[in-house]
């Protein structure tokens, strides 16, 4: 990564994820979201099978990048997935090694539960060399996200030098200040925009857009890589 693009002024890419309704799909892509996520995971409140995901894929907008969740789910069920949703982005959380992660032709984020535990940017990279980039969870090691728990903005790696995604916890009354706080290149959100598990509140959506914007416009933020 060159200099200019460490202090290029960049936006907060936003995604939702965990959607089980197509209305909802529509209804991010109009609020001009970066990505939104589909979790097959089995262990998710919010999993889906791979007949409601085509449903989903239609009513994606276009430019929206559409990702993929999965932990520890056997290969023959990630390629069922990804033969129904056609995603343009992976997501492991589990024990997933870059092997793995790579086997499906599609660039990956490896998602990390980093409650509780110190890790550096040396070894994510060594672990998961071939990772577009990683989605940072507040959960300990070994659990399902979504369950809402914050990051220590103190176990962020300062030497992550990929993009990455902040997730736990986050709504639309904290977010502003989280960006200002650790400056992460996107943020991921499920539970914080929800009336349910997988059930999106339209009015929360817009709330959690705008305050992103918001913190981007105020001159406070410059979104970093590492």
């Amino acid at each position: 990564m060159n200099d200019l693009a460490r202090a290029a002024p960049l936006r907060t890419r936003i995604k939702f994820c965990g959607f089980t309704r197509p209305g909802d799909v529509r209804l991010a892509g109009e609020l001009g979201v970066d990505a939104v996520g589909v979790i097959f995971a089995a262990r998710s409140r919010r999993r889906v099978d791979p007949a409601l995901a085509s449903a989903l894929r239609a009513a994606l907008a276009p430019m929206v990048e559409l990702v993929a969740l999965f932990m520890d789910n056997p290969e023959a069920e990630v390629r069922a997935a990804i033969a129904q949703l056609r995603p343009t982005l992976l997501q492991f959380h589990g024990s997933e090694d870059d092997a793995f992660c790579r086997r499906f032709g599609l660039p990956y984020f490896k998602g990390l539960g980093l409650g509780g535990t110190a890790v550096d940017g040396a070894t994510l990279r060594a672990r998961w060399p071939h990772a577009a980039g990683f989605v940072l969870d507040g959960h300990a090691p070994g659990q399902p996200g979504g369950s809402g728990q914050r990051l220590d903005a103190a176990a962020i790696p300062a030497d992550l030098d990929r993009p990455w995604l902040l997730a736990g916890g986050l709504d639309p009354d904290n977010v502003a200040d989280v960006i200002r706080a650790a400056r992460p290149w996107g943020v991921d959100v499920a539970g914080g925009i929800e009336l349910a598990p997988g059930i999106k509140d339209g009015a929360q959506m817009r709330r959690f857009v705008q305050a992103v914007r918001e913190a981007d416009c105020d001159g406070q933020t410059t979104p970093r890589i590492g």
